[in-house]
């Protein structure tokens, strides 16, 4: 099946000062937000606490709600909605992770049945202690800090048949990051100059596709994840899932584009003809690329619009990851390949 006709010849090369000006004002904004808001709004996984999802049989108001977990010293609680608004439940955040010896959940449903005149029935209760959320913060960063460096060592191989320089680079990397890690060295910073660190050894040993694919999964994980922190949606261990989904997928589709331009290229000596040879490529790649996102994306939408409040992030993240990705493919990855077979 085709979508696109295959002597179709879009010029997306001369169209790639556009991709990058898009790519940085997406980054700028993602970033700015992360800033303005100190990172992601962390869920309960990360940040710790207890969450209380309560259903009442008639309608109540918010309002009533808080009043009651003002009385048992929980006045800085979230209360929000869940569902829809004739499903008459609410979900109740709280910092603390545990109170009283009668238990969270008891104490909740008593103060709540006092404020609204109707007990509630208690749907989920989730506690999480701080140090917990601290060591899940830190393990989701290095899952996937160390799934990009395996990536490269992949794409190098792959492509370029440089296992063996490849793996010692990065497997040099990932030992340094562990070690310091331990030593209790701020994780986010620690990944990000390893990160930046990798990307100049692998332009300094001529690791073109590496580059190229590192790159266009960063900037796909870092405008996902600041789409979020705009939105105010939690980030949550789901999400973390979510993020190594999306890089195998949009990995995936930059490998297509990869091994047609690697195929397209061989034997060619003239660099003046490249910028043609790689937009052949991405054309001649086009219609699988598009249908493949596009029935991805119908799935995602169903989950998203069909599965219900608790995998709405899930898949509004994979719905974000998967256009960021299958764009980065065209107007990210291949562009930086270009330059760096041009240099």
């Amino acid at each position: 099946m085709q979508l696109i006709k295959p002597d179709i010849n879009i010029n997306f090369i001369s169209k790639q000062k556009f991709g990058f000006g898009f790519s940085i004002l997406l980054i700028i904004i993602s970033i700015t937000s992360l800033l303005i808001h100190k990172g992601p709004n962390l869920g309960i996984d990360f940040a710790g606490g207890t969450i209380v999802q309560i259903k009442f049989s008639e309608a109540v108001s918010i309002g009533d709600i808080r009043s009651g977990l003002a009385n048992i010293g929980l006045e800085n609680s979230s209360v929000q909605d869940f569902g829809t608004q004739q499903d008459n439940e609410f979900l109740i955040r709280t910092s603390k992770p545990q109170m009283t010896d009668k238990g969270i959940s008891q104490s909740i449903a008593e103060a709540v049945g006092e404020s609204t005149g109707q007990t509630p029935k208690i749907r989920r209760v989730e506690m999480v202690g701080p140090q917990v959320g601290k060591d899940l913060q830190k393990k989701a960063l290095l899952a996937i800090f160390y799934t990009l460096l395996c990536i490269t060592i992949y794409i190098s191989g792959r492509f370029e048949l440089k296992w063996m320089l490849s793996g010692v680079t990065a497997g040099a990397l990932m030992t340094a990051v562990y070690f310091l890690s331990i030593f209790q060295v701020s994780i986010p910073f620690l990944i990000t100059a390893a990160l930046v660190v990798s990307l100049v050894l692998f332009w300094s040993l001529k690791l073109k596709y590496a580059i190229g694919a590192i790159v266009a999964l960063v900037h796909d994980v870092l405008i996902t994840v600041g789409i979020f922190s705009v939105f105010g949606f939690e980030f949550s261990l789901p999400i973390i899932a979510a993020l190594l989904t999306i890089i195998g997928y949009s990995l995936n589709d930059t490998i297509i584009v990869f091994d047609r331009i690697r195929e397209n290229i061989k034997g060619v000596k003239n660099k003046d003809s490249l910028p043609s040879l790689f937009n052949r490529s991405i054309n001649e790649t086009l219609s699988r690329t598009i249908l493949t996102s596009v029935t991805t994306l119908i799935v995602l939408f169903c989950l998203y619009f069909l599965g219900g409040e608790i995998i709405n992030n899930f898949a509004f993240a994979m719905i974000i990851g998967v256009i960021i990705g299958t764009y980065s493919s065209i107007f990210v990855a291949s562009p930086i390949v270009l330059a760096a077979n041009k240099r």
